[in-house]
């Protein structure tokens, strides 16, 4: 083994360890720049002699690497080109996966005889209904000059998330190489953390994780990286939770006889326990003197609206203005929308008619008129204003509230903590705003615990009386293409009954190039000799002209998309609600927070594009009136891979909170985690937010016992840096704020 250079460290560039080539293909496929980076991308999995990779669970379009055995290989002519090609079927034992080859046919056929085992790299496809790697690369156990599998010591066989022209094995060598030359001689974690939870150093845990002499060093190694990663989040979090404390709040305890006593008098139905419950909490939050930081998450449709215009009320009649900020200028206008007429005569301060104790509710977007934006503004500074709804154009520098005492966000997964934390700043003076988040896509305790650590958490699960219940459908476009026609089927029946319909696409269409050959309405081409993956999904203007002279000819069709003008898209919605457009393709626009009770069917296109939350959140706009909602999954993915079976899992239940759990299993929790911290990929990969609930329960005491000790983590520069590599470069700047 080479010795290491004690001037190379995990800072130092790939270039100069690996070499230009070699360090270039790792950069471009992987994002891998540094030695650091290279030893934090750790091995998917681990790879025995003799034992097969399970195929169950490869998706369409993933790099995959695969140890599997040849069960057939066999050449014939292609039909619509000359020349052959070569067809390999490989096997786990249980399910099989087909190889194929299109040049030097003869030489891969000599080497691929059944019975051999090799690992199999690729992207995923499909060819006639079957997954498929083509021309993949390859190394064969017993091929002597795989040189790459023989270093691997006691047959334990890192299997790496890899790229196109990257294989697994490239990795290994890579790792390898870096291992041998670079000095991982400082480690973040302090002596005394490591030695209380018996911890190994960070680099016996980068060497046991990735050149393991048994899988003990694999456990051992993993339990230390998690700590690294636990850390990192847990000390950004203890540093907000420190930094939002020294601003404090306006109190706004309740003052009888006013706004609030007056909105609760007129509601037209009963609130749920659980709404009553939760409003006592946070009144009583919001009459303190320091600040209300709640996540409140339920289903959709759990009323986590009325909720937040309660609280609203409650600021308004201490004197203070009230925000809300959503993430799509579709949702603010139709959360403004939504205010006014739940307030009724209460939420026209200043115009005839209104009632004693009014406020008003003002919307403010990036793309109003100047003459509009202008009104807005004023009204906001004033105070005119009691409730201001925007996008992130609330929290720009021009906006100036004259007194705000409480912001609401919606979705709170849409936006970056930079964004609630600009929110948190607008407060008047040295004062900071109540602060209220509401998601519809329920979590788990622990994902609250680290993505929302400085929040704490509220929930809603009784739906209020007369939601009707929603059936869902998985529609294997692939397998069954009649299924398709059906569905269109079923809308114009919807239509007929005086219902009114959904159709999501995941993309817009007006910034595509060409065609690619799928008629979304009927059935796609399988005459095609070889598919290279996926297709490229349908979009909303394409579908639309394809169902508006097609199947839905007979029915008033509207199209709605984020990149429409605002007074288009409002308008578009204004027609649906009012019943005088019957089906509104769109995009996932309509996501959130809208409300057409007489919406009773929804088609997603392209539902494995969607994750489970997101599905989950669209299906709720239908079944909101007094009739059964129907909601189909349209999709091209195939039986037994982790899209389809994302689908069949959120067509089984209604429950979100069962569903935001599957959600975790089946996600990359760093992402998730990256997502919701900064809108960005995370570099948390092992840490499992379900798994490791009492790690980062410790982790969170240790960071908060050191951020109270040295909050700029001077004296730590070890866990600075952790922080910026692990969660963020823009992490750090929180450890500036105090």
């Amino acid at each position: 083994m080479t010795t290491a250079d004690p001037t190379q460290s995990l800072r130092t560039p790939l270039t100069t360890l690996v070499g230009a080539k070699s360090a270039k293909l790792l950069g471009k496929a992987l994002g891998l720049h540094t030695a650091g980076e290279l030893l934090r991308h750790y091995p998917r999995r681990y790879a025995q002699r003799g034992e097969l990779t399970d195929i169950a669970g490869v998706e369409i379009g993933e790099h995959v690497t695969v140890m599997a055995r040849v069960i057939k290989a066999h050449q014939r002519p292609m039909r619509n080109r000359r020349g052959k090609i070569l067809e390999v079927t490989i096997t786990d034992g249980t399910r099989q996966l087909q190889l194929a080859f299109f040049n030097q046919t003869a030489y891969h056929e000599r080497r691929l005889r059944p019975g051999t085992i090799g690992l199999f790299a690729g992207k995923v496809g499909a060819f006639r209904r079957h997954l498929q790697l083509a021309h993949p690369e390859y190394q064969l156990l017993e091929d002597p000059d795989a040189e790459a599998v023989d270093k691997f010591v006691n047959e334990i066989i890192p299997v790496y998330p890899a790229a196109e022209g990257v294989p697994s094995w490239v990795i290994g060598r890579c790792v390898q190489q870096v291992l041998d030359l670079v000095d991982i001689a400082d480690d973040p974690l302090p002596e005394q953390l490591r030695s209380k939870y018996r911890l190994p150093t960070l680099a016996e845990a980068l060497r046991g994780i990735h050149r393991p002499e048994a899988m003990e060093d694999v456990h051992r190694a993993r339990e230390r990286l998690k700590w690294d990663e636990a850390m990192a989040v847990q000390l950004v979090l203890a540093e907000r939770r420190a930094s939002a404390s020294h601003r404090l709040p306006p109190p706004c305890p309740p003052v009888k006889g006013k706004l609030a006593d007056a909105f609760d008098a007129r509601l037209p139905f009963e609130l749920t326990e659980g709404q009553r419950e939760v409003g006592e909490v946070i009144s009583a939050d919001l009459s303190r003197d320091h600040p209300m930081n709640r996540l409140l998450q339920g289903e959709v449709g759990s009323g986590k609206t009325v909720v937040a215009l309660r609280a609203m009320t409650q600021v308004i009649d201490a004197g203070k203005q009230a925000a809300l900020l959503a993430p799509t200028e579709v949702l603010a206008a139709q959360h403004a929308r939504s205010l006014r007429e739940m307030l009724g005569d209460l939420g026209i301060a200043g115009e005839l008619g209104a009632a004693e104790h009014a406020t008003r509710v003002v919307l403010l977007t990036g793309s109003m008129t100047a003459k509009q934006r202008k009104q807005a503004l004023l009204d906001t500074a004033s105070g005119a204003a009691g409730i201001v709804v925007g996008t992130h154009a609330l929290i720009q520098e021009s906006v100036s509230f004259a007194d705000l005492g409480l912001v609401v966000v919606d979705e709170q997964h849409r936006f970056g903590v930079e964004q609630r934390d600009a929110l948190r700043s607008r407060g008047t003076g040295e004062t900071s705003p109540h602060v209220l988040v509401m998601t519809a896509t329920p979590i788990p305790r622990t994902v609250a615990m680290t993505v929302y650590g400085d929040l704490e958490v509220s929930m809603l699960r009784q739906l209020p009386a007369g939601r009707s219940p929603i059936s869902t459908t998985v529609v294997p476009a692939r397998e069954k293409p009649a299924w398709v026609k059906r569905v269109w089927e079923r809308l114009v029946e919807e239509v007929a009954k005086g219902h009114q319909c959904y159709v999501v696409c995941s993309r817009i269409g007006d910034d595509e190039d060409g065609d690619d050959g799928v008629d979304a309405v009927g059935v796609a081409d399988e005459e095609s000799e070889e598919e290279e993956g996926r297709r490229k999904p349908v979009s909303v203007l394409e579908l639309a002209e394809q169902l508006r002279t097609g199947p839905l000819r007979s029915v008033r069709l509207g199209v709605l998309h984020g990149r429409m003008p605002a007074d288009e898209k409002d308008a578009v919605m204004r027609a649906f609600s009012a019943g005088d457009v019957d089906v509104l393709v769109s995009t996932t626009v309509i996501e959130v927070g809208v409300n057409v009770p007489n919406a009773t069917a929804m088609v997603i296109m392209d539902a494995d594009r969607f994750g489970i939350s997101q599905l989950h959140q669209l299906r709720g706009r239908v079944g909101r009136g007094d009739v059964p909602g129907l909601c189909l999954l349209v999709t091209d993915a195939l039986e037994g891979t982790v899209a389809r079976q994302r689908l069949d899992i959120v067509a089984s239940t209604l429950d979100g909170f069962e569903l935001s759990r599957h959600d975790l299993e089946l996600r990359r929790e760093g992402d998730i985690l990256g997502a919701a911290q900064s809108g960005r990929p995370s570099a948390l990969k092992l840490l499992s937010l379900l798994r490791d609930e009492d790690l980062i329960e410790r982790a969170r005491r240790e960071a908060q016992l050191i951020v109270a000790d040295d909050p700029t983590l001077a004296r730590h520069p070890g866990l600075s840096h952790l922080v910026s590599e692990l969660v963020d470069p823009e992490r750090a700047e929180y450890l500036e704020k105090v």
